[in-house]
């Protein structure tokens, strides 16, 4: 069993964390297989982070195809840690493999995809991307919510505005709420953290209205 192995199956986070840190600090080709495994069982998240930034400094010809690979691994946190750190890497060329994530059986594999695909969609790609995540806005909690609209933000206005107008023609008052704070965000990035307030008091009023009515 090597060090980095052994440190690994530490109990103790600040021990993984100082081992990824080195491992990223001499950037070993040799610490690959190590990291990636780590990377399908690490429950920190900071050494989660630590693990994707000790890959991007290994060389990318090497990384990349084992990244892609990883993608059909079963374990769901392999395939979102691949999926992230990808997103990374900055190589469009894995555009697609990424993108077949977007439709994986995990919602949290899902989630990270939508942010991954955003950052390596060619120009082309981004009003079709854009589309597809605005199939899922109205869904799910209101971190969710907010991410979908990072995301399709991120896309920027060109891609953007035309999908949300699409999807503001569908019924339904969650959707035309979703629509309307994802344009707030085209309008101003920084309006995220009012966001995810304001969606806090819809849900806690909601809340209160079904059980005043019930």
């Amino acid at each position: 069993m090597s060090m980095l192995t052994d440190a690994l199956a530490d109990p103790r986070s600040s021990v993984r964390l100082r081992a990824v840190m080195a491992a990223g600090t001499t950037a070993d080709p040799a610490d690959l297989d190590v990291l990636l495994e780590r990377c399908a069982v690490e429950p920190d998240l900071q050494v989660r982070e630590a693990l994707t930034w000790s890959l991007v400094r290994l060389p990318a010809d090497l990384v990349v195809p084992r990244l892609v690979s990883e993608l059909a691994r079963p374990e769901p946190q392999a395939r979102s840690q691949a999926v992230h750190t990808l997103s990374k890497m900055h190589d469009r060329s894995v555009y697609s493999e990424v993108a077949d994530r977007l439709g994986d059986t995990d919602p949290s594999v899902r989630r990270t995809a939508w942010r991954a695909a955003a950052v390596l969609a060619p120009d082309d790609e981004r009003p079709a991307l854009a589309r597809r995540l605005a199939r899922e806005l109205g869904d799910g909690d209101r971190d969710r919510r907010l991410a979908l609209s990072r995301a399709l933000a991120s896309l920027g206005e060109d891609a953007a505005r035309p999908a949300l107008a699409e999807a503001a023609a569908r019924r339904g008052e969650t959707v035309h709420e979703h629509v309307a704070d994802t344009e707030r965000l085209l309008d101003d990035p920084d309006a995220a953290s009012a966001l995810a307030v304001e969606r806090a008091r819809r849900e806690v009023a909601l809340g209160r209205s079904k059980r005043a009515s019930g």
